[in-house]
C-alpha cells in the first residue's frame, strides 16, 4: 500500500547490506531516524541538485513524519541513483518500469573514505529480513509525570510527532491539569495516542456489509469476524496489526499502555465486555487500523436494552478516527432514530465522513438512480449541512459484479467508484501527520476556551458565604456568562496585541 513496504522487496540482499552500513553511518545518534543536519550532510555527498534532493525527500517521506527510517532511506537512495542517471524525479517515478532490484547504489563522494576511517563502528540493531528492529519511542518517558510540565530537550525531537508530544507535555498538558480538562471534555493524552496508526471506522445498520467491506480490503477474514444477513457483529471490534492471529478482550486492551484505548474505560465494564481487539499480521494493517461496529438498530426497544452509551462510544471513536464510512444498503435506506443520533454525534468531524452505497449491483440502473436520490434526500434531513457529502457507489465484496442487473455502464461505474475509494484509503497514511496536527490545534483551542470559562466562573464564586445560591444563578444564566467570557477573551487578546505593537514602536 505504501512505498516503504515495497522498497525492501525491490532491493537485493547485497544492496540492503550496503544501505544498512550507510544508514548506520548517517544516523549519528543511532535512534533509527535520519533527520536534520545528518540528512543534509549525507545527501550532499551525492552532488545532486538541491531541487532534486527536495523532491527525493518528499517522495521518500510520504507519511510526512519529518524523518527517514531504514525503509524510507532505501527508497531515497534508489531515487538518488535515478537522479544521477538523468531521470526526472517526479511523484510517480516509483510506479514506472524501472528495475529497482538491479539498480546500483548511488555514487556518494568521499563516503568510502569516511567509512574506512571509522575506528569504532557502532553495532547496528538486530535485523529482521533486512530491517532494523523497531525501537521503543524515546519520547514515551515524557508522559510518565502528569503533575507538572516536564522539560524536554529540543535535540530529542526527531520527528513532527515528537514535536507535538513536546508541545503537549510542556505547554498544553499543564493547562489541562490545572483546569481539569480531562474531567469535563477529554482524558489526558498518552504516548500511545500520538503513535497510534490512522483509524477507519465503519458505521451502518445491520447487514449493510461493514464486516464484508473489511474482509474485501484485507482479502481474508480477521479473527472473530461473523458475516450473515442477521445482526452478526454485536460488539465494537478493532482490527489491527499483530504478531499472530488472536482476539484480545476489551478489558485487557483498554489497560495496555501501548494501545490508544485507555479512554474507553470511562464507558464502564458493560461496554468493555462488548469490545475486543482482533490482531493479525497483514501489510495493510501495518498502516491502517479498522474499527468494525455493531449494526445500528431500528427499534426504540432494542436501543434502550443496550447496556452502554452507544452514541457516546461512537463519538469517542469519531474523534480518534481519520476516516468515517457510513454504509447504506439499497434496500435499507431508512435512517432510524438511533442512526440519526449516531450521525448527529459525528458533528464537528464532517471532513472525515464518507458515504458508501454498498450492494449497488443488486438493483438495475433505473432503480439505482431512484435509490441514490432517496439516499441523498434522507441524508439531507439528518446532516444539516449545505455542502454535498461524497457518496461512493459500488459492491464491496469478493463476489463478481452482477452484470445482469448492473449492465456494462453500471459495472464501469462501480469499478471507478471502488478505485476512488481505495485511493482515499491509500491517502490516509500520507495525511496522518497533517491530521494529528489538525486534531492537536482543535484540542488546544478547546482547552483554551475551557480555561477561560472555568477561570471566569471561579472568579464569580464567593469566597465564604452563598456559594450554592451563586452557583445556581450562574447555571441559570450560562449564556450570559459565556458572552462575558467571549468579551473578556477578545479584550485580553487585543490588549496583548496592542502591548506588542507599543513595544515594537518604542
Amino acid at each position: 500500500m505504501e512505498i516503504d513496504s515495497a522498497s525492501i522487496s525491490r532491493c537485493s540482499k547485497e544492496h540492503q547490506k550496503i544501505y544498512q552500513e550507510w544508514f548506520s553511518f548517517a544516523d549519528s545518534d543511532g535512534d533509527g531516524r535520519l533527520t536534520g543536519a545528518d540528512a543534509t550532510n549525507f545527501f550532499a555527498m551525492s552532488n545532486v541538485s538541491r531541487q532534486d534532493l527536495k523532491q527525493v525527500w518528499a517522495i521518500a517521506d510520504s507519511k510526512r513524519q519529518g524523518f527517514l527510517g531504514f525503509k524510507e532511506f532505501i527508497t531515497s537512495m534508489q531515487l538518488v541513483s535515478l537522479a544521477q542517471a538523468g531521470h526526472a524525479i517526479t511523484g510517480d517515478i516509483l510506479n514506472t518500469e524501472v528495475d529497482f532490484e538491479n539498480l546500483q547504489p548511488p555514487a556518494m563522494e568521499g563516503l568510502d573514505v569516511l567509512l574506512a576511517k571509522r575506528k569504532h563502528i557502532p553495532k547496528s540493531e538486530p535485523e529482521q529480513n533486512g530491517n532494523p528492529q523497531v525501537q521503543s519511542s524515546p519520547s514515551a518517558s515524557w508522559f510518565t509525570s502528569s503533575k507538572s510540565a516536564k522539560k524536554v530537550s529540543l535535540a530529542s525531537v526527531t520527528s513532527i510527532i515528537d514535536g507535538l508530544k513536546r508541545l503537549y507535555v510542556q505547554k498544553l498538558k499543564p493547562l489541562e491539569v490545572t483546569y481539569q480538562f480531562n474531567d469535563f471534555v477529554s482524558p489526558l493524552l498518552a504516548n500511545s495516542d500520538f503513535d497510534a496508526k490512522p483509524m477507519v471506522m465503519l458505521l451502518g445498520q445491520y447487514s449493510t456489509g461493514k464486516t464484508t467491506f473489511i474482509k474485501h480490503l484485507l482479502k481474508t477474514s480477521y479473527p472473530g469476524a461473523h458475516i450473515g444477513p442477521e445482526p452478526t457483529t454485536d460488539r465494537f471490534v478493532v482490527v489491527m496489526n499483530g504478531p499472530d492471529e488472536r482476539s484480545v478482550p476489551g478489558n485487557t486492551i483498554a489497560v495496555q499502555a501501548d494501545m490508544p484505548f485507555s479512554g474507553l474505560t470511562t464507558f464502564g465494564t458493560a461496554f468493555l465486555s462488548k469490545f475486543e481487539c482482533s490482531q493479525m499480521p497483514h501489510p495493510l494493517l501495518e498502516h491502517i487500523t479498522f474499527v468494525d461496529t455493531p449494526g445500528v438498530l431500528s427499534g426504540e426497544k432494542q436501543r434502550t436494552q443496550r447496556s452502554y452509551d452507544f452514541t457516546g462510544v461512537t463519538s469517542w471513536f469519531a474523534a480518534k478516527c481519520d476516516l468515517i464510512l457510513l454504509l447504506f444498503d439499497p434496500h435499507k435506506l431508512d435512517i432510524s432514530d438511533e442512526f440519526r443520533r449516531v450521525i448527529a454525534s459525528l458533528r464537528g468531524h464532517d471532513d472525515k465522513i464518507r458515504v458508501v452505497l454498498n450492494k449497488a449491483d443488486q438493483v438495475d440502473t433505473q432503480q439505482l438512480m431512484r435509490v441514490y436520490g432517496a439516499l441523498m434526500w434522507s441524508l439531507g434531513k439528518v446532516l444539516n449541512t449545505p455542502e454535498v457529502m461524497r457518496v461512493y457507489i459500488g459492491s464491496f465484496n469478493d463476489k463478481p459484479i452482477n452484470d445482469a442487473a448492473a449492465g456494462p455502464i453500471g459495472k464501469e461505474l462501480f469499478e471507478k467508484e471502488q478505485d476512488n475509494l481505495l485511493t482515499d484509503l491509500k491517502d490516509i497514511p500520507k495525511k496522518a501527520c497533517d491530521r494529528r496536527i489538525n486534531e492537536f490545534v482543535k484540542r488546544a483551542r478547546a482547552a483554551k476556551i475551557h480555561a477561560y470559562i472555568i477561570s471566569h466562573l471561579r472568579r464569580e464564586m464567593p469566597a465564604m458565604m452563598g456559594k450554592a445560591k451563586t452557583q445556581q444563578r450562574l447555571i441559570d444564566n450560562l449564556a450570559d456568562e459565556f458572552a462575558k467570557v467571549l468579551f473578556l477573551s477578545l479584550y485580553t487578546e487585543a490588549s496583548v496585541l496592542l502591548y506588542i505593537m507599543f513595544c515594537t514602536i518604542m
